[in-house]
Protein backbone atom coordinates (compact mmCIF):
# COMPACT_ATOMS: atom_id res chain seq x y z
CA UNK A 1 0.00 0.00 0.00
CA UNK A 2 2.82 2.65 0.73
CA UNK A 3 4.00 2.57 -2.65
CA UNK A 4 0.76 3.40 -3.89
CA UNK A 5 0.26 5.84 -2.13
CA UNK A 6 4.31 7.30 -2.77
CA UNK A 7 3.38 7.09 -6.10
CA UNK A 8 0.12 9.06 -5.81
CA UNK A 9 1.54 11.59 -3.82
CA UNK A 10 4.31 12.08 -7.03
CA UNK A 11 0.96 11.96 -9.20
CA UNK A 12 -0.79 14.64 -7.29
CA UNK A 13 2.21 16.82 -5.87
CA UNK A 14 4.76 16.23 -9.07
CA UNK A 15 7.60 15.82 -6.42
CA UNK A 16 8.61 13.16 -4.11
CA UNK A 17 6.99 12.97 -0.70
CA UNK A 18 9.82 12.92 2.50
CA UNK A 19 7.80 12.09 5.35
CA UNK A 20 5.18 9.38 6.34
CA UNK A 21 2.68 9.66 9.39
CA UNK A 22 -0.11 7.23 10.46
CA UNK A 23 -2.53 7.74 13.27
CA UNK A 24 -4.99 5.18 14.38
CA UNK A 25 -8.74 5.12 14.65
CA UNK A 26 -10.51 4.54 18.67
CA UNK A 27 -12.63 2.00 19.80
CA UNK A 28 -13.87 2.44 23.29
CA UNK A 29 -14.07 -0.80 24.79
CA UNK A 30 -16.72 -0.50 27.23
CA UNK A 31 -17.77 3.16 29.10
CA UNK A 32 -20.12 4.77 27.31
CA UNK A 33 -21.69 8.47 26.94
CA UNK A 34 -19.91 9.18 30.18
CA UNK A 35 -16.66 10.96 28.93
CA UNK A 36 -19.00 14.13 29.16
CA UNK A 37 -20.33 13.22 33.01
CA UNK A 38 -17.15 13.15 34.22
CA UNK A 39 -16.74 9.03 34.09
CA UNK A 40 -14.29 6.47 32.98
CA UNK A 41 -13.55 5.46 29.55
CA UNK A 42 -11.82 2.25 28.11
CA UNK A 43 -10.74 2.88 24.78
CA UNK A 44 -7.61 2.01 22.47
CA UNK A 45 -6.72 2.40 19.33
CA UNK A 46 -6.70 -0.08 16.37
CA UNK A 47 -4.70 -0.76 13.41
CA UNK A 48 -7.15 1.13 11.20
CA UNK A 49 -6.48 4.65 10.55
CA UNK A 50 -5.43 7.46 8.72
CA UNK A 51 -2.22 7.74 6.42
CA UNK A 52 -0.15 11.21 5.69
CA UNK A 53 2.58 11.80 2.83
CA UNK A 54 4.36 15.28 3.42
CA UNK A 55 6.90 17.59 1.91
CA UNK A 56 8.15 20.69 2.86
CA UNK A 57 7.71 23.67 1.02
CA UNK A 58 9.72 26.92 0.89
CA UNK A 59 7.08 29.11 0.83
CA UNK A 60 3.95 29.65 3.14
CA UNK A 61 1.00 27.83 1.19
CA UNK A 62 -0.32 24.50 2.34
CA UNK A 63 -1.60 21.90 -0.30
CA UNK A 64 -4.07 18.97 1.15
CA UNK A 65 -5.25 16.18 -0.80
CA UNK A 66 -7.33 13.43 0.09
CA UNK A 67 -8.00 9.90 -1.28
CA UNK A 68 -11.01 9.41 0.30
CA UNK A 69 -12.36 12.95 -1.47
CA UNK A 70 -10.30 12.63 -4.60
CA UNK A 71 -13.20 14.45 -6.30
CA UNK A 72 -12.98 17.44 -4.17
CA UNK A 73 -9.11 18.00 -5.65
CA UNK A 74 -6.28 19.98 -3.73
CA UNK A 75 -7.73 21.71 -0.96
CA UNK A 76 -4.99 25.12 -0.75
CA UNK A 77 -4.78 27.81 1.67
CA UNK A 78 -2.00 30.11 3.26
CA UNK A 79 -0.45 30.15 6.66
CA UNK A 80 -1.68 33.82 6.59
CA UNK A 81 -5.49 32.67 6.62
CA UNK A 82 -6.23 29.77 8.81
CA UNK A 83 -9.60 30.31 9.52
CA UNK A 84 -12.28 28.08 9.07
CA UNK A 85 -14.49 27.71 5.58
CA UNK A 86 -17.16 25.90 4.85
CA UNK A 87 -16.17 25.24 1.12
CA UNK A 88 -13.12 23.22 2.48
CA UNK A 89 -14.79 20.59 4.05
CA UNK A 90 -12.90 17.95 5.58
CA UNK A 91 -10.02 19.93 5.04
CA UNK A 92 -11.12 22.23 8.33
CA UNK A 93 -10.06 19.76 10.89
CA UNK A 94 -6.17 19.32 9.54
CA UNK A 95 -6.55 23.15 9.37
CA UNK A 96 -7.87 24.20 12.68
CA UNK A 97 -4.52 21.52 13.65
CA UNK A 98 -2.16 23.62 11.38
CA UNK A 99 -3.87 27.11 13.20
CA UNK A 100 -3.03 26.25 16.95
CA UNK A 101 0.19 24.68 16.54
CA UNK A 102 0.84 27.95 14.30
CA UNK A 103 -0.34 29.72 17.49
CA UNK A 104 1.69 27.36 19.72
CA UNK A 105 5.10 27.78 17.84
CA UNK A 106 5.32 29.66 14.44
CA UNK A 107 9.33 29.98 14.85
CA UNK A 108 10.22 27.32 11.97
CA UNK A 109 6.89 26.69 10.27
CA UNK A 110 6.52 26.72 6.57
CA UNK A 111 4.06 25.44 4.17
CA UNK A 112 3.37 22.25 3.26
CA UNK A 113 2.19 19.66 0.91
CA UNK A 114 0.30 16.27 2.43
CA UNK A 115 -1.46 13.43 0.82
CA UNK A 116 -3.90 11.75 2.87
CA UNK A 117 -5.35 8.09 2.62
CA UNK A 118 -7.59 7.10 5.54
CA UNK A 119 -9.15 3.04 5.80
CA UNK A 120 -11.54 3.74 8.63
CA UNK A 121 -14.77 3.06 7.07
CA UNK A 122 -16.66 6.63 6.90
CA UNK A 123 -19.51 7.55 8.86
CA UNK A 124 -19.15 4.55 11.10
CA UNK A 125 -18.38 6.43 14.24
CA UNK A 126 -14.57 4.82 14.36
CA UNK A 127 -13.51 8.50 15.04
CA UNK A 128 -11.78 8.98 11.31
CA UNK A 129 -11.84 13.19 12.38
CA UNK A 130 -9.77 12.39 15.97
CA UNK A 131 -7.14 10.23 13.55
CA UNK A 132 -6.91 12.98 10.75
CA UNK A 133 -6.15 15.74 13.90
CA UNK A 134 -3.41 13.55 15.51
CA UNK A 135 -2.21 12.97 11.96
CA UNK A 136 -1.35 16.52 11.20
CA UNK A 137 -0.06 17.40 14.32
CA UNK A 138 2.79 14.72 14.61
CA UNK A 139 3.50 15.37 11.03
CA UNK A 140 3.69 19.27 11.98
CA UNK A 141 5.77 18.56 15.14
CA UNK A 142 8.26 16.67 12.46
CA UNK A 143 8.20 19.12 9.56
CA UNK A 144 8.32 22.72 11.82
CA UNK A 145 10.50 20.88 15.01
CA UNK A 146 8.34 21.54 17.54
CA UNK A 147 7.88 19.90 21.39
CA UNK A 148 4.57 19.88 22.92
CA UNK A 149 3.83 17.59 24.72
CA UNK A 150 1.81 14.55 23.63
CA UNK A 151 -1.15 15.54 26.25
CA UNK A 152 -0.98 18.99 24.71
CA UNK A 153 -1.55 17.45 21.37
CA UNK A 154 -4.30 15.55 22.14
CA UNK A 155 -6.05 18.32 24.09
CA UNK A 156 -5.15 20.90 20.61
CA UNK A 157 -7.37 17.82 18.87
CA UNK A 158 -10.66 18.51 21.24
CA UNK A 159 -9.88 22.34 20.47
CA UNK A 160 -10.10 21.89 16.72
CA UNK A 161 -13.34 20.15 17.46
CA UNK A 162 -14.99 22.26 20.00
CA UNK A 163 -13.74 25.54 18.85
CA UNK A 164 -12.95 25.36 15.36
CA UNK A 165 -15.11 22.65 14.02
CA UNK A 166 -18.08 23.43 16.39
CA UNK A 167 -18.93 20.10 18.35
CA UNK A 168 -19.77 19.29 21.40
CA UNK A 169 -17.43 16.48 22.02
CA UNK A 170 -15.19 14.96 25.10
CA UNK A 171 -11.20 13.76 25.00
CA UNK A 172 -11.83 10.48 24.78
CA UNK A 173 -11.29 9.84 20.81
CA UNK A 174 -7.88 12.21 20.93
CA UNK A 175 -6.71 10.83 24.16
CA UNK A 176 -7.12 7.33 22.18
CA UNK A 177 -5.50 7.86 19.11
CA UNK A 178 -3.29 9.98 20.43
CA UNK A 179 -1.80 7.80 23.77
CA UNK A 180 -2.73 4.62 22.47
CA UNK A 181 -0.20 1.45 22.80
CA UNK A 182 -0.22 -1.91 21.02
CA UNK A 183 -1.77 -4.55 23.04
CA UNK A 184 -3.18 -1.83 25.52
CA UNK A 185 -5.68 -0.27 26.14
CA UNK A 186 -6.49 3.05 28.21
CA UNK A 187 -8.48 3.55 31.18
CA UNK A 188 -8.98 7.37 31.50
CA UNK A 189 -10.94 9.56 33.92
CA UNK A 190 -12.24 12.42 31.51
CA UNK A 191 -12.78 14.52 34.72
CA UNK A 192 -8.80 14.68 35.47
CA UNK A 193 -7.15 12.87 32.28
CA UNK A 194 -5.42 10.88 34.76
CA UNK A 195 -5.04 7.65 32.85
CA UNK A 196 -3.18 4.07 32.83
CA UNK A 197 -2.49 1.62 30.93
CA UNK A 198 -4.09 -1.47 30.71
CA UNK A 199 -2.78 -5.12 29.29
CA UNK A 200 -4.77 -6.31 26.50
CA UNK A 201 -3.58 -10.16 26.00
CA UNK A 202 -5.81 -11.27 23.49
CA UNK A 203 -3.69 -15.03 22.61
CA UNK A 204 -6.33 -16.61 20.88
CA UNK A 205 -9.44 -13.69 20.12
CA UNK A 206 -9.95 -10.89 18.51
CA UNK A 207 -11.63 -7.96 18.07
CA UNK A 208 -14.38 -8.01 15.64
CA UNK A 209 -15.99 -4.58 14.49
CA UNK A 210 -19.54 -4.74 13.08
CA UNK A 211 -20.32 -1.48 10.70
CA UNK A 212 -24.43 -1.96 10.81
CA UNK A 213 -24.28 0.89 7.84
CA UNK A 214 -27.09 2.74 9.60
CA UNK A 215 -25.21 6.35 9.16
CA UNK A 216 -25.37 7.83 12.35
CA UNK A 217 -28.28 10.38 11.39
CA UNK A 218 -29.52 11.29 14.87
CA UNK A 219 -26.61 10.98 16.61
CA UNK A 220 -26.22 14.63 16.32
CA UNK A 221 -29.12 15.77 17.65
CA UNK A 222 -29.91 12.88 20.21
CA UNK A 223 -26.77 13.04 21.75
CA UNK A 224 -27.24 16.89 22.61
CA UNK A 225 -30.95 15.83 24.06
CA UNK A 226 -28.90 13.35 26.43
CA UNK A 227 -26.18 15.68 27.25
CA UNK A 228 -29.01 18.19 28.49
CA UNK A 229 -30.75 15.11 30.29
CA UNK A 230 -27.77 14.52 32.28
CA UNK A 231 -27.18 18.25 33.24
CA UNK A 232 -30.75 18.50 34.53
CA UNK A 233 -30.31 15.36 36.75
CA UNK A 234 -26.99 16.30 37.47
CA UNK A 235 -28.67 20.02 38.49
CA UNK A 236 -31.20 18.24 40.75
CA UNK A 237 -28.94 15.93 42.81
CA UNK A 238 -26.50 18.56 43.68
CA UNK A 239 -29.33 19.78 45.69
CA UNK A 240 -29.16 17.08 47.96
CA UNK A 241 -25.44 15.86 47.71
CA UNK A 242 -22.50 17.51 47.03
CA UNK A 243 -21.02 16.41 43.33
CA UNK A 244 -19.05 17.54 40.53
CA UNK A 245 -20.48 15.36 37.89
CA UNK A 246 -22.81 12.36 37.53
CA UNK A 247 -20.38 9.99 37.63
CA UNK A 248 -19.02 10.83 41.10
CA UNK A 249 -21.86 9.22 42.38
CA UNK A 250 -21.18 5.53 43.58
CA UNK A 251 -24.12 2.54 42.77
CA UNK A 252 -24.80 2.96 46.34
CA UNK A 253 -25.52 6.71 46.49
CA UNK A 254 -27.74 6.65 43.24
CA UNK A 255 -29.76 3.72 45.16
CA UNK A 256 -30.20 6.23 48.02
CA UNK A 257 -30.70 9.62 46.20
CA UNK A 258 -32.60 8.83 42.83
CA UNK A 259 -35.67 9.30 44.35
CA UNK A 260 -35.27 12.88 44.24
CA UNK A 261 -34.84 13.07 40.22
CA UNK A 262 -38.20 14.76 39.00
CA UNK A 263 -38.40 12.28 36.35
CA UNK A 264 -38.27 8.29 35.31
CA UNK A 265 -36.38 9.63 32.41
CA UNK A 266 -33.49 11.28 34.63
CA UNK A 267 -33.48 8.22 36.40
CA UNK A 268 -32.81 5.84 33.84
CA UNK A 269 -29.88 8.66 32.43
CA UNK A 270 -28.61 8.56 35.82
CA UNK A 271 -28.72 4.88 36.02
CA UNK A 272 -26.54 3.90 32.84
CA UNK A 273 -23.87 6.62 33.75
CA UNK A 274 -23.04 5.34 37.02
CA UNK A 275 -23.39 1.97 36.31
CA UNK A 276 -21.06 2.06 33.37
CA UNK A 277 -18.72 4.48 35.13
CA UNK A 278 -18.18 1.20 37.85
CA UNK A 279 -18.54 -1.07 34.37
CA UNK A 280 -14.79 -0.02 33.45
CA UNK A 281 -13.07 -0.06 36.95
CA UNK A 282 -14.60 -3.63 36.95
CA UNK A 283 -13.41 -4.38 33.24
CA UNK A 284 -9.88 -2.54 34.17
CA UNK A 285 -9.92 -5.75 37.26
CA UNK A 286 -10.75 -8.14 34.68
CA UNK A 287 -8.40 -7.67 32.55
CA UNK A 288 -5.94 -7.52 34.93
CA UNK A 289 -6.49 -10.64 36.05
CA UNK A 290 -7.00 -12.24 32.68
CA UNK A 291 -10.26 -12.68 32.71
CA UNK A 292 -11.56 -12.30 29.73
CA UNK A 293 -15.16 -13.88 30.62
CA UNK A 294 -16.26 -11.40 33.35
CA UNK A 295 -14.68 -8.86 30.71
CA UNK A 296 -17.10 -10.13 28.26
CA UNK A 297 -19.99 -10.08 30.54
CA UNK A 298 -19.36 -6.36 31.05
CA UNK A 299 -19.66 -5.40 27.57
CA UNK A 300 -22.95 -7.26 27.30
CA UNK A 301 -24.79 -5.54 29.86
CA UNK A 302 -23.15 -2.36 29.10
CA UNK A 303 -25.34 -2.52 25.82
CA UNK A 304 -28.31 -3.68 27.53
CA UNK A 305 -27.57 -0.34 29.89
CA UNK A 306 -27.23 1.32 26.51
CA UNK A 307 -30.57 0.28 25.12
CA UNK A 308 -32.57 0.17 28.00
CA UNK A 309 -31.56 3.34 30.17
CA UNK A 310 -29.73 5.33 27.73
CA UNK A 311 -31.52 4.85 24.60
CA UNK A 312 -28.90 5.33 22.14
CA UNK A 313 -28.82 2.17 20.20
CA UNK A 314 -31.74 1.47 17.52
CA UNK A 315 -32.83 -1.37 15.99
CA UNK A 316 -29.75 -2.26 12.95
CA UNK A 317 -27.45 -1.90 16.25
CA UNK A 318 -29.25 -4.06 18.79
CA UNK A 319 -30.20 -6.69 15.82
CA UNK A 320 -26.33 -6.94 15.15
CA UNK A 321 -25.54 -7.26 18.71
CA UNK A 322 -28.11 -9.65 19.86
CA UNK A 323 -27.05 -11.85 16.53
CA UNK A 324 -23.32 -11.97 17.53
CA UNK A 325 -23.81 -12.39 21.71
CA UNK A 326 -25.85 -15.96 20.86
CA UNK A 327 -22.99 -16.85 18.74
CA UNK A 328 -21.13 -19.89 20.29
CA UNK A 329 -17.14 -18.26 20.43
CA UNK A 330 -18.23 -14.63 21.31
CA UNK A 331 -17.58 -13.46 25.17
CA UNK A 332 -19.19 -10.44 24.56
CA UNK A 333 -20.64 -7.98 22.41
CA UNK A 334 -21.57 -4.34 22.87
CA UNK A 335 -22.08 -0.84 20.52
CA UNK A 336 -19.43 1.59 20.57
CA UNK A 337 -19.15 5.30 19.75
CA UNK A 338 -22.44 7.94 19.86
CA UNK A 339 -24.99 5.19 18.81
CA UNK A 340 -28.06 5.03 16.56
CA UNK A 341 -25.99 3.35 14.03
CA UNK A 342 -22.29 3.14 12.92
CA UNK A 343 -20.37 0.29 14.74
CA UNK A 344 -20.63 -2.22 17.84
CA UNK A 345 -17.68 -4.99 18.81
CA UNK A 346 -17.25 -8.32 19.96
CA UNK A 347 -14.47 -10.18 20.99
CA UNK A 348 -14.89 -13.63 19.22
CA UNK A 349 -12.05 -16.70 19.67
CA UNK A 350 -10.11 -16.96 16.85
CA UNK A 351 -11.57 -20.53 15.65
CA UNK A 352 -15.12 -19.30 15.62
CA UNK A 353 -14.14 -15.90 13.59
CA UNK A 354 -15.02 -17.26 9.94
CA UNK A 355 -18.32 -18.94 11.15
CA UNK A 356 -19.32 -15.64 13.39
CA UNK A 357 -19.22 -13.54 10.17
CA UNK A 358 -20.71 -15.81 7.92
CA UNK A 359 -23.99 -16.78 10.52
CA UNK A 360 -23.98 -13.29 11.85
CA UNK A 361 -23.82 -11.13 8.36
CA UNK A 362 -26.21 -13.31 6.44
CA UNK A 363 -28.89 -13.10 9.44
CA UNK A 364 -28.63 -9.46 9.66
CA UNK A 365 -29.25 -8.66 5.93
CA UNK A 366 -32.16 -11.09 5.67
CA UNK A 367 -33.79 -9.40 8.86
CA UNK A 368 -32.51 -5.74 8.19
CA UNK A 369 -32.28 -5.79 4.25
CA UNK A 370 -28.95 -4.72 3.77
CA UNK A 371 -25.64 -6.23 4.63
CA UNK A 372 -23.17 -5.16 7.42
CA UNK A 373 -19.43 -5.26 7.06
CA UNK A 374 -17.15 -6.34 8.94
CA UNK A 375 -13.61 -5.75 10.38
CA UNK A 376 -10.89 -7.79 11.93
CA UNK A 377 -8.79 -5.35 14.44
CA UNK A 378 -5.30 -5.32 16.24
CA UNK A 379 -4.75 -3.12 19.66
CA UNK A 380 -2.04 -0.40 18.04
CA UNK A 381 0.01 2.63 19.02
CA UNK A 382 -1.39 5.63 18.92
CA UNK A 383 -0.38 8.64 16.07
CA UNK A 384 3.59 8.53 14.76
CA UNK A 385 5.87 8.83 12.28
CA UNK A 386 6.55 6.03 9.98
CA UNK A 387 9.96 5.00 9.42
Amino acid sequence: MMENLTKEFIKVFEETSENTFFAPGRINLIGEHIDYNGGHVFPCAISYGTYGLTRKRSDRIVRLYSMNFSDQGIKEFSLDNLVFKESDDWANYPKGMISYLYDLDSSQATGFDMLIYGNIPNGAGLSSSASIELLTAVAIEKMWQIKPDRINLVKLGQKVENDFIGVNSGIMDQFAVGMGQSNHALLLDCDTLEYSVVPLELPHEKILIMNTNKRRELADSKYNARRSECNEALRELQKVIKIDTLSDLSVTDFEKYQGSLSRDILRQRVRHVVTENQRTLDAKEALEAGDLVVFGQLMNESHQSLKADYEVTGNELDTIVELVQNQEGVIGARMTGAGFGGCAIALVEDDSLDRVIDQVGQAYADKIGYEADFYIASVGDGAKEII
